[in-house]
């Protein structure tokens, strides 16, 4: 019995010890007018779509070290795209047919030639994604800061802001001041 619980006083002054930081959620904050189809943060999902101007995400998990070090980064790629067909009116959706009133025949062929027409619209539609990884810098905390997950901030010219903050955005403690609707400059900062 001693030496159980010597061994069990052992790990708790172990775990003690350890640098143990709190899991949280990975969310993000679009501040562009293309949809975010899928991002993460060092290999892990973000889960949503964030449409333009939309915050959202709730992937699991994202732990911050414990100790901040100068030059510390996180790995985030996202996909840009199109959120609604309405946001590229000189790529018309095809219409869909009515078919009710067709013999079975010019039905099944106006049917096929709608969907060939509607793949090679979506394949259009999803050119205009683009694919993005970014090194970002994980902003300064202090080893006793509360912390929680992480929010990646998508910006126009495809640049990346993120924080491990627990204030809400849009609050005055909140580090991140950029407002989420902000227009693309004609030419962007290279």
């Amino acid at each position: 019995m001693r030496n159980k619980n010597l061994i069990l006083l052992a790990g708790l002054c172990l775990l003690a010890s350890s640098s143990l930081a709190l899991a949280g959620t990975i969310e993000a904050i679009n501040h562009t007018k293309w949809a975010i189809n899928h991002f993460s943060v060092d290999g892990q999902s973000g889960i949503d779509v964030i449409s333009p101007f939309q915050g959202g995400g709730g992937g699991c998990c994202y732990m911050a070290p414990t100790q901040w070090k100068p030059g510390m980064t996180v790995r985030v790629d996202w996909e840009t795209g199109v959120a609604f067909a309405d946001d590229v009116p000189e790529i018309p959706k095809p219409k869909r047919p009515n078919l009710d009133h067709m013999d079975a025949k010019t039905a099944d062929s106006v049917a096929l030639q709608y969907a060939t027409e509607l793949q090679k619209w979506q394949l259009k539609i999803k050119s205009m994604s683009k694919t993005h990884t970014q090194q970002v810098p994980l902003p300064p905390y202090t080893s006793g800061q509360k912390k929680c997950g992480i929010t990646v901030h998508f910006l126009p010219c495809d640049a990346v802001k993120v924080t491990t903050s627990c204030a809400d955005y849009g609050s005055p403690d909140y580090p991140i001041k950029e407002p989420v609707h902000m227009k693309e400059p004609a030419v962007c900062p290279k």
